[in-house]
C-alpha cells in the first residue's frame, strides 16, 4: 500500500496528473480535462466552482491499484489561499509527488508546499510536468530544486525530445527508452536507448550515482571500489536515501499528453514508503504525554486522526487516517478531545465525491465515517489506549470582510453556513464586532473569502452584502518597558487590591508563539493562587493595542514583584492590575503597527518588466529578484497586503492580459511612519466619536 499526496504551485498540472493516474490504473474509463470544457470535468474537481474556475479548492481523496499495490491518493489545491488543504493532507500521508512545470520551474507555492512536506517529514518524488510545452527545460528545474529548495536532487530519467517533439523518457537505471503512443498514451513501448542520447544517458547516470553515493553509505562503498553499478543496487540506494529524506528523485513527462505517468507510478512503488515503513508518534495521556511509537498493525489498539470534515447529504463526513488497529462499521470509538464515545454507523472509502461502503478499515488505510460529530484534528481510539496525535499546523488569517445577509429570511441559513464552514476549515474564522454587531469573516486571501461567499449563495441560497476587505494589522513593542501598577478600589465592605511590578519586552525573532509570561519573583509577594489571574489579565490586554486598537503580538511579560492585601486581594483585582500594567508599559515601549507582508511572484512577457517594477514601487513593494527567461520575466518581490487589493486588474491592463501573479503570506512587518500616523489619527477620531 502507498498513501500519497499530489501537491504543487497552481496550474502545474496536479489534477491533470491525478486524472491520468486514475485512467491508467483502470479507476476511470475516460479522461476528462480540468475546467469541465466537455461538460464533465476532471474526476477530482467535483465542485461546480472548481470546474468553472479551473482550480482545485478542496483536497479530494481517491484510491486505485497499480501492479497489485493499493494506492490512496489525495489531490490538493495549488492556490495559497487554500493552503490548509495541503497542510492537513500532508499531515496524514506517507509520501508525496511534488509536481513542477518544466517551463516555470520552482515557483512561490512550490516553496510553501516543500516547507509543508518537510514539516511532516514526508519523502517525496519530484515530477517535472509539461515537457511538451514551448520553452520546456527539465535541467533548469532540477537546478531550481537544488538552489531554491536546497534539495539533493538528480534525474532518474532524461526526456526523449522536448516541446512538440516530446515522445517519452529514458530510464537511467536500466538504460531503457520508454515511448508512449496511442490516443491516450496507453501504448507503452520499451526499447534500446536512441543513439543520439547514449552519451547524455551515461553522463546523467553517472551524475545520479555520484549524488546518491554522497548520501548512501552502501552505494558509496561500491562507487569507491570503482565497480560498475547495476540497476538494482542503484534502485535500492535511491529508495533508502528518499525514505531518509536526504535525496529527491526527479522524474519527468507530460500528464496532459499522457507521457511519463506509467513510469511515475512505478516510481511511487519503488521509492515511496508503505505505511509500515513510516515512524508515527502519539502521546500517551496516561503517562504524562510521553511520546510512543505507533505500530502499523491491525491487531493493536485503534488510533486514528480525523483530518478533514465535510457536510454531506447524510450528515457530517469525517475523513480519518488509521495509524494503528482496526475500525469496523458499528464499532464504538472514543473521541480523545472530549472523551465522548460514539458509534460508527457507516464507513466508506472515497473516490472524489463518490463513496463505496466498506465494513472495516485497518492500519494504514484512509477511510471516512458518517454520523460522527467531531472537530478537525480529533484523535479516535477504541478505548483500549489513551492516546493523542498531534494536530496540523494552522496559519493565522491575513484578511477579513464584513458580511451580512441581504434579507432577514436568510439569517438562519446564514448562521448555519458560517457554522459549517468554520467547522470544516480551521483557517476560516467568524467574529462579531460588539459595537456594530457586524459579522466579520477572516481567511487566507481574497479568493478564499470570495469562494465561501459564493458557496453560501449556491449551497444555502443566501445572498450576502460584502464590505471592504480588512487587513489583519497587529501592534507590538520595540523596546523593553517597565511597569509598576497598583489597582486599588474601596467602596464599602471588601475592596480590591493588587499590585504588579515587572517589564514587557518584544520576543526575539524565531521564538515560538506570540505571547510569553514569566514569573521572576523571589518569594510570594503575589500569592501563587493569583498568578493565573495575572497571566490571564496580561493575555486579555493583548486583544486591543493602544495605538490603533488592533491585537498586540510578539511580547514577553516578566513579573518581578508585586503586593497583595490580606483581605482585599482577589483574582479580579490582580487581573485588572495586570491589564492596567500592560497599558502603562505599552506606551513606554515605543509601540509600532505591523502589517502583513506578502511574497509576490509575477510572470509576464519580457517587454513589460519596467512597467511591472514601476507598479511594485508604487505599491510600496521591494523587488527581491528578477529572473529573465527566453520570452518571459519572473519578478519576486515583497509587498504589503494592504497595497495588493485590485492588483490583478492593474497587472492585466498593463500586460495586455498576459501577466499573472501569485502571492503568499511572508511575515508581519512595521508599516511606514506616515501610514502609522494616519491609522493612529483615524483610531483616535473614532474613539472620540464613541466617547460623545
Amino acid at each position: 500500500m502507498r498513501n500519497i499526496g499530489i501537491s504543487a504551485h497552481i496550474d502545474s498540472g496536479k489534477t491533470t496528473l491525478t486524472e491520468r493516474i486514475l485512467f491508467f490504473t483502470g479507476r476511470i474509463s475516460e479522461i476528462h480535462e480540468v475546467r469541465g470544457k466537455d461538460g464533465v470535468g476532471a474526476k477530482m474537481d467535483s465542485m461546480d466552482l472548481e470546474r468553472e474556475k479551473g482550480i482545485t479548492i478542496q483536497s479530494a481523496a481517491t484510491h486505485c491499484t497499480w501492479k497489485d499495490h493499493a494506492i490512496n491518493i489525495i489531490d490538493t489545491p495549488g492556490h495559497v489561499d487554500f493552503t490548509i488543504e495541503v497542510e492537513r493532507a500532508l499531515r496524514v500521508l506517507d509520501g508525496a509527488i511534488l509536481v513542477l512545470c518544466s517551463v516555470a520551474g520552482v515557483q512561490s507555492q512550490s516553496i510553501t508546499v516543500s516547507r509543508q512536506m518537510s514539516r511532516y517529514n514526508v519523502p517525496r518524488i519530484a515530477f517535472v510536468n509539461k515537457c511538451d510545452r514551448m520553452g520546456a527545460n527539465p535541467w533548469k528545474v532540477i537546478n531550481d530544486l537544488r538552489e531554491k529548495l536546497k534539495y539533493d536532487a538528480a534525474a532518474l530519467q532524461i526526456p526523449i525530445g522536448l516541446e512538440i517533439e516530446h515522445q517519452g523518457v529514458v530510464d537511467l537505471l536500466i538504460r531503457e527508452a520508454i515511448v508512449f503512443d496511442g490516443e491516450n498514451g496507453e501504448v507503452v513501448t520499451r526499447g534500446p536507448v536512441p543513439a543520439e542520447l547514449a552519451a547524455q544517458v551515461e553522463e546523467k547516470r553517472n551524475e545520479l550515482i555520484e549524488r546518491v553515493a554522497e548520501v548512501d553509505e552502501e552505494l558509496a562503498e561500491l562507487f569507491l571500489l570503482g565497480e560498475p553499478i547495476e540497476a538494482e543496487p542503484l534502485r535500492l540506494a535511491v529508495r533508502r536515501a528518499t525514505l531518509a529524506l536526504t535525496f529527491v528523485p526527479v522524474m519527468m513527462g507530460s500528464a496532459y499528453k499522457n507521457k511519463g505517468v506509467h513510469a511515475l507510478l512505478d516510481g511511487v512503488l519503488d521509492y515511496l514508503p508503505n505505511p509500515s515503513q513510516v515512524k508515527n508518534m502519539a502521546l500517551d495521556l496516561d503517562k504524562g504525554e510521553t511520546p510512543i511509537e505507533l505500530k502499523c498493525d491491525a491487531s493493536e489498539p485503534l488510533c486514528g486522526l480525523a483530518f478533514k470534515l465535510e457536510e454531506g447529504k447524510y450528515g457530517q463526513l469525517t475523513y480519518m487516517r488509521i495509524y494503528q488497529g482496526t475500525i469496523k462499521r458499528g464499532d464504538t470509538v472514543a473521541n480523545m478531545s472530549d472523551k465522548k464515545r460514539v458509534k460508527v454507523p457507516r464507513l466508506v472509502q472515497m473516490h472524489s465525491n463518490e463513496m463505496t461502503e466498506v465494513q472495516e478499515g485497518k492500519a494504514g488505510d484512509i477511510v471516512a465515517m458518517f454520523g460522527v460529530d467531531c472537530r478537525s484534528g480529533s484523535t479516535f481510539t477504541d478505548g483500549r489506549a489513551n492516546l493523542s496525535l498531534s494536530s496540523m499546523f494552522v496559519p493565522e488569517p491575513v484578511i477579513s470582510l464584513a458580511l451580512r445577509a441581504k434579507n432577514r429570511e436568510s439569517s438562519a441559513n446564514f448562521s448555519k453556513a458560517l457554522a459549517r464552514f468554520v467547522k470544516e476549515d480551521p483557517t476560516f474564522r467568524v467574529t462579531t464586532v460588539e459595537e456594530t454587531s457586524e459579522t466579520v469573516i477572516a481567511g487566507m486571501g481574497e479568493l478564499h473569502l470570495q469562494i465561501y461567499v459564493e458557496r453560501m449563495r449556491r449551497e444555502y441560497g443566501v445572498d450576502c452584502e460584502v464590505g471592504q476587505p480588512l487587513v489583519a494589522f497587529r501592534e507590538t513593542l520595540r523596546v523593553r518597558a517597565p511597569f509598576d501598577y497598583l489597582h486599588k478600589k474601596q467602596s464599602g465592605g471588601n475592596g480590591q487590591y493588587g499590585r504588579v511590578v515587572g517589564y514587557v519586552e518584544p520576543l526575539e525573532e524565531g521564538e515560538k508563539g506570540t505571547f510569553a509570561f514569566e514569573n521572576h519573583m523571589v518569594g510570594n509577594s503575589i500569592p501563587p493562587e493569583f498568578l493565573t489571574a495575572v497571566e490571564r489579565g496580561f493575555f486579555e490586554a493583548l486583544a486591543k493595542g493602544g495605538l490603533t486598537g488592533h491585537p498586540v503580538t510578539n511580547v514577553r511579560v516578566v513579573v518581578t514583584d508585586g503586593a497583595a492585601h490580606a483581605v482585599d486581594s482577589n483574582e479580579l483585582a490582580f487581573k485588572l492590575a495586570a491589564q492596567g500594567a500592560f497599558k502603562q508599559a505599552f506606551i513606554i515601549g515605543k509601540p509600532v503597527v505591523l502589517e502583513p507582508l506578502m511574497k509576490v511572484e509575477i510572470e509576464a512577457p519580457n517587454e513589460f518588466q519596467g512597467t511591472i517594477v514601476g507598479q511594485i514601487n508604487q505599491r510600496k513593494g521591494n523587488v527581491a529578484n528578477v529572473d529573465t527567461r527566453e520570452s518571459s520575466v519572473v519578478i519576486d518581490c515583497e509587498v504589503p497586503l494592504d497595497s495588493m487589493f485590485g492588483y490583478s486588474t492593474d497587472l492585466r491592463s498593463v500586460t495586455q492580459g498576459k501577466g499573472e501573479f501569485s502571492m503568499e503570506y511572508f511575515k508581519h512587518s512595521p508599516t511606514s511612519k506616515e501610514k502609522q500616523e494616519a491609522m493612529v489619527a483615524e483610531y483616535q477620531k473614532q474613539f472620540a466619536v464613541k466617547k460623545k
